[in-house]
Formats: C-alpha cells, structure tokens, sequence
C-alpha cells in the first residue's frame, strides 16, 4: 500500500474516535507514516493499538469521553506529560444514525451536537496551545459530504456536520500565523463493520456508489490517505479547506 513514509516522524497525533471503523483506520496510517499515535475512544482502543504495534508503529490508548470537558482536560495532561508535545489532531469521534423529524427531540439533537461538535471545541481548546508553543501543528477534522445532500432523515447529523466545516474555517483563520492549519475532510458512506450493521440487507452501499464517479462502495484506506497527506509539512499551505473525499458522488 503506497503512502507517506517518514512523513510524520517525530510527530504525536491525537486520533478520536480510534477503537474501530474510520478513526482505527486513521490511526493506523499515521502510524505507518510515522507517527507515533494516541489511539482515543470512549471504548478501549487497545486492539488499535495492537494493529499498529504489527504493523510496526508506536501507539497508546487512551480512554476519554470527548464530550466532557474535564475529561478532555485530563486526556491533555497525560499526553503532554509523557510525550511533551501534540502535532496532529484527528477529531474523527462521532455518531451517525437516522431519525425522522417528527422523531427528532431536543434530547437526541444536543447528543449528536455534543459527540459531533461540542467534542471538536474541546479537543482543539486542549491541544492547539501546544501546537502553537512549538510553531507546528495540523487538525483534520472530519465532517460529511452529507452537508451537499438532500437526505431525509438526517437533519440533525447534517447541521452537526455543517457546523464542523464552520469551525473548521473560523478556527484555521485564528492559528494560521501560529504554524497551525485545520482543515478537513467531507467522506462518503464507507464500508465500516458499524456502518455494516446500521445498513444489513438495506442495499444502501449498492445505492451510494450507483451515485458516484467511481461506482464500488469506499472503504476506510480509500479515505485515510487524505487525512495523512493534511498532516504533512507538505500541506502547510492547505488550510481552511473542506476537501470532499466520496469517489465523487457530491458535485458541488
């Protein structure tokens, strides 16, 4: 598999979301470009961690509810107390299941704001000063091409998605003269073994990828690579950007 080797060496990265599907997949490919990675979930990211270590990479795991802000404060410490230092941020944490408007109450929309959103204004408050301590730091956050979508069903993952790319822009504008770029990234529906149980004989992978360019369901490696690439000093004059990685099915 092609990549970015030593792209990251002597880099940290924080990945949220990391115990399975699209954020294990991240960790593990900062970690073959030479990171060493936080594996961060809710769950135990231990198997992450396992996963890497095979593959030859440096990861620990770490257990955080990313909603919390104590808890996020805490997640802070530990990891600059024993690696001095946080390059990159991948705010990755999320949840995606549908509801119908009429279904939809105030208690559900402030979870999904809170895991999508709220967690990304917490995790950017507690790293990015130390980024700019050291004059370097990259943040991908993840958001959703549904954002261009006409998607019954999702109103609530839709604005939660929205308003990442708006904290997305905000926040670059405010660490761009402190060698921070943010930028991030609108995925597709990808084959995850979550997403795999959420749509079970529904044909919805059949469905998307009739929509797109490039007509095959996506799969976590179709996506990593651009999240590795955001990371890299190559990438330092990317900022700001919401780059939709679909196979080409939102056509803006």
């Amino acid at each position: 598999m092609s990549g970015f080797p030593g792209a990251h060496d002597g880099r940290v990265a924080v990945v949220t979301g990391a115990a399975t599907g699209l954020g294990q997949a991240f960790a593990r490919r900062l970690a073959r470009d030479g990171a060493t990675v936080v594996a961060v979930d809710v769950d135990d990211a231990a198997e992450t961690v396992a996963q890497i270590g095979a593959d030859g990479g440096e990861a620990v795991a770490e257990v955080c509810d990313v909603t919390s802000p104590e808890a996020v404060g805490a997640l802070r410490d530990r990891v600059l107390g024993r690696f001095g230092r946080c390059d990159i941020l991948v705010n990755n944490a999320g949840l995606a299941r549908p509801i119908g408007w009429s279904d939809l109450d105030y208690e559900t929309w402030r979870r999904i704001q809170g895991l999508n959103v709220d967690s990304m204004f917490l995790t950017c408050k507690a790293f990015t000063p130390a980024m700019a301590d050291h004059g370097f730091g990259r943040v991908v956050n993840v958001s959703s091409n549904t954002f261009g979508l006409m998607l019954p069903g999702w109103v609530h993952y839709i604005a939660s998605k929205g308003a990442v790319i708006g904290l997305t822009r905000g926040l670059a504008t405010d660490l761009g003269g402190a060698g921070v770029t943010v930028n991030c990234i609108l995925p597709g529906l990808t084959r995850t073994a979550n997403l795999d149980a959420l749509f079970e004989g529904t044909g919805m992978y059949d469905r998307i990828a009739a929509q797109q360019a490039i007509q095959r369901p996506a799969l976590p490696d179709d996506i990593e690579a651009a999240v590795s690439f955001l990371a890299t000093e190559d990438a330092r004059w990317i900022t700001g950007q919401s780059i939709v990685v679909d196979g080409g099915q939102l056509r803006l």
